[in-house]
């Protein structure tokens, strides 16, 4: 497993809202170590037996947390980040609608720190022998050595069924996100999987627009582990955006069919639809 693992203690900033709250109980019951939370001026509550800290600061000297899963508004979400990253490992941002400006600058913060950001506007990461940080249900998941890397939140949740309907099981899911700029991407998270004794295969499902994609056909070329491929919206008329910010198709680049070109070139085992999925996997593991 990446990412979420055994040693993994989170913090829920936001937890105090309606979806912090909602989730952090789907996180806990999921077995997930969540050891506080952060939501200013509401220190010293509790949300489902975890306390809550009015800064993230008193939150991980209480608690030894190393990261967090951020619920926080829109319009406060940059600032929730950038106090998250001068304590924390690991930065799970399930905020949607952020300005991709305020994106922007805490990536690039990120990326000075060395900290690891997932998202934003993303379901997060599950492992499932360890639990989740974010909205993804566990009822889809098998325990397993699959590993899946998705920009679209709703097909991650159908491939991941699929796989468990025909017995398959997952090391661990994550969700990068559909903004045009994001955390950590394929590329990253391919290159974790590539490294993680507890994942033989990996399920990579990308969409157009953007050139996440093709820049992470690049790095499969270099895999030894196999790669099963999928990419969304291949209906989309250019120009039209279609579900994410990000998936967008600008002069013939960002095309379903440049990526499809590029990952069967790079070696991908790329799936027509997403039942071939599980079948391609049997056939390779």
């Amino acid at each position: 497993m990446i990412l979420l693992d055994e040693n993994t203690r989170a913090i829920v900033q936001g937890i105090t809202g309606k979806q912090g709250s909602f989730h952090t109980k789907k996180m806990l019951e999921a077995g997930t170590k969540i050891v506080g939370g952060v939501t200013p001026g509401k220190g010293g509550k509790e949300v489902h037996g975890v306390k809550v800290y009015d800064t993230v600061k008193e939150a991980v000297k209480e608690t030894d947390a190393n990261a967090s899963v951020i619920f926080v508004p829109a319009p406060f979400a940059k600032d929730a980040v950038f106090e998250a990253m001068n304590y924390l490992d690991l930065i799970v941002v399930i905020t949607e609608h952020i300005p991709v400006h305020d994106t922007m600058e805490f990536i690039n913060y990120a990326e000075e720190l060395g900290v690891k950001i997932i998202g934003p506007n993303t379901p997060g990461i599950t492992s499932p022998k360890v639990g989740k940080l974010g909205i993804i249900p566990m009822e889809v998941l098998k325990e397993g050595n699959v590993g899946i890397v998705s920009r679209s939140g709703t097909l991650t949740y159908e491939i991941a069924n699929q796989l468990k309907i025909n017995d398959i099981g997952v090391s661990t899911c994550v969700g990068i996100g559909g903004d045009p700029i994001i955390g950590l991407g394929f590329k990253e998270i391919l290159n974790l999987f590539e490294k993680d004794k507890d994942t033989d295969a990996i399920v990579m499902v990308g969409e157009i627009g953007g050139s996440l994609e093709e820049e992470a056909a690049k790095y499969i070329k270099k895999m030894k582990k196999p790669v099963v491929g999928y990419i969304a919206g291949k209906s989309a008329p250019k120009g039209k955006r279609m579900g994410h910010a990000g998936a967008i198709i600008e002069k013939g680049k960002g095309t379903a069919e440049s990526k499809i070109r590029a990952l069967k070139e790079a070696g991908v085992y790329v799936a027509e639809n997403i039942n071939d999925i599980p079948n391609i996997l049997k056939e390779i593991l």
